[in-house]
């Protein structure tokens, strides 16, 4: 997997739990980005964990993210939180953006809490363009709410702050209902936000991006076969096993980071056969996430 090394350039606490990274390119200019791509970031500990890039996407020499800290941290938010410092090295994935910010005559902007992180760089592309948006902030009190003084600071009355321990939760059906015609919505929050934007809003103008799986059944799991074209050979996936533990034990290991389909680290190209797609992203055609996507056909065919 192609890496850019970069070196920690500040830590800062910039809410209740949540801390931003500036990390800068140790060797040179980093990969360019668009609004709403994010990174993996490989840690100290062996773990892959993705996060919105928050910064400015014409800063090659720096980029930055946020991370609050989990409760039921699997043990990425909570490594960063406890042991990263100013300094240290990270390697960091080239930007991958599944949220791209599409034009439009206006723009409604609706982040909840640590969602406010891709969210920053779209408001201020909409602004540089001269294109009217809006972007409504909630989270519990303003000591949980990340970037709210930057926010207020940089774009003033476009921004409204929600502070739910103090004000009503906002009205997504007036909004809807004062939105321009061509205008898009951005969704990014805790998966109550997007359940209420998602009944508020029409499919066709609504984007969001989700930081966990959306509840959802399927068939049960069967196995199949996992044929590697590049390097060869067939890896048996069991009906008790992911197609990327699958390869990871059989010697063939997949670069992952969320393990929930909802980072598209672990993407792979199928050249035959018929995936099943169980992901929150959206798989391009020929394309799959192997840390939750199965197969419907008996054979896949990955260029792996």
């Amino acid at each position: 997997m192609q890496v850019q090394h970069t070196v920690i350039d500040r830590v800062e606490q910039v809410a209740d739990d949540v801390v931003s990274l500036v990390l800068r390119g140790a060797t040179g200019p980093l990969e360019p980005w668009e609004p709403g791509a994010h990174v993996d970031l490989t840690l100290p500990n062996w773990l892959t964990r993705s996060y919105s890039l928050c910064g400015d996407p014409a800063d090659r020499e720096r980029y930055r993210v946020a991370v609050r800290l989990d409760p039921l941290s699997r043990g990425g938010s909570e490594y960063i939180h406890h042991y990263l410092r100013q300094g240290r090295a990270l390697d960091v994935s080239p930007p991958r953006n599944h949220f791209p910010l599409l034009p439009a005559p206006e723009y409604l902007f609706l982040a909840g809490g640590i969602g406010v992180t891709p969210l920053l760089p779209m408001l201020s592309a909409a602004v540089d363009a001269d294109v009217p948006a809006t972007f409504v902030y909630v989270g519990r009190s303003a000591s949980t709410m990340p970037f709210a003084d930057e926010l207020r600071a940089r774009h003033g009355d476009r921004v409204r702050l929600v502070a739910t321990s103090r004000d009503h939760r906002p009205d997504l059906a007036a909004l809807a209902a004062d939105l321009a015609p061509g205008a898009l919505v951005y969704c990014c929050g805790p998966a109550p936000m997007l359940s209420a934007a998602q009944a508020a809003f029409p499919a066709e103008r609504l984007h969001t991006e989700r930081f966990r799986p959306a509840a959802r059944t399927f068939a049960p799991n069967t196995a199949f076969e996992a044929v590697c074209a590049r390097s060869g050979g067939t890896v048996q996936v069991g009906a008790d096993q992911s197609l990327l533990d699958a390869l990871a034990r059989a010697g063939r290991p997949v670069m992952s980071g969320c393990r929930e389909g909802v980072c598209g680290s672990c993407e792979l190209t199928v050249l035959s056969g018929t995936p099943e797609h169980r992901d929150d992203i959206g798989a391009p055609t020929g394309r799959m996430y192997a840390c939750v996507s199965r197969a419907l056909t008996p054979e896949l065919r990955l260029d792996i």
